[in-house]
């Protein structure tokens, strides 16, 4: 054995070993302070900053929660104002007649009177005619005031938006197509046509009579 195998010691085979070992790389490893910061670097305008954030956070909240009760309460209103319309309409549904029914109750008055009149002074048809002309214009008044009018059409030219006719007769006299008779009057309600007028349609006579 050499004199330098002799000096060679656990010792120094430990540091040849520690040489020959591959070291970290320690400019890849992150130490996790790189972000962290320190109580003294905090500034004031930092501070003034996360302030006018919170500030403006919980002005955010304090509007979303206005909005919100906004809503809440225009959602009443409308469920309020459909009630009512509803209400409304239904009111309207069921007295809608009334003005024309207490209108009514003077001609039911007047007929009642007649026919009482009549069976007091049978042969007086003189009287009962004068009665029951009265009520007829009682009638067609309180008609006229709730926009009821008679369509009755005689003598004018067929119009089938408000004439419907039964029949045709034959006319020397009459423009074809012109109303002859009135079979039924019609009727209008502030102008929409409750009734059509039944009539007899002239037509051009035939060339043989």
């Amino acid at each position: 054995m050499s004199q330098d195998e002799k000096h060679n010691t656990p010792h120094d085979e430990t540091d040849s070993a520690a040489e020959n070992t591959p070291q970290p790389d320690m400019e890849g490893i992150q130490t996790g302070t790189e972000d962290y910061v320190e109580p003294g670097d905090v500034t004031a305008d930092s501070i003034a900053e996360t302030d006018e954030l919170q500030a403006e956070l919980d002005q955010a909240r304090a509007e979303a929660e206005q909005y919100r009760d906004q809503a809440v309460r225009a959602h009443a209103e409308m469920e309020n104002v459909r009630k009512r319309a509803q209400r409304d309409v239904e009111s309207a549904r069921k007295f809608a007649i009334e003005k024309f029914a207490s209108e009514l109750l003077g001609v039911r008055d007047s007929l009642e009177l007649g026919l009482k009149a009549a069976e007091e002074q049978s042969g007086d048809y003189d009287k009962l005619k004068e009665g029951m002309d009265m009520t007829v214009r009682m009638l067609v008044s309180s008609m006229e005031k709730v926009g009821i009018e008679a369509i009755d059409p005689k003598g004018e030219a067929f119009n089938p938006e408000f004439h419907e006719a039964v029949s045709t007769q034959p006319s020397s006299e009459l423009e074809p197509n012109t109303v002859a008779e009135v079979m039924q009057k019609g009727y209008t309600l502030n102008g929409r046509v409750l009734r059509a007028a039944m009539v007899v349609v002239a037509k051009p006579a035939d060339s043989g009579s």
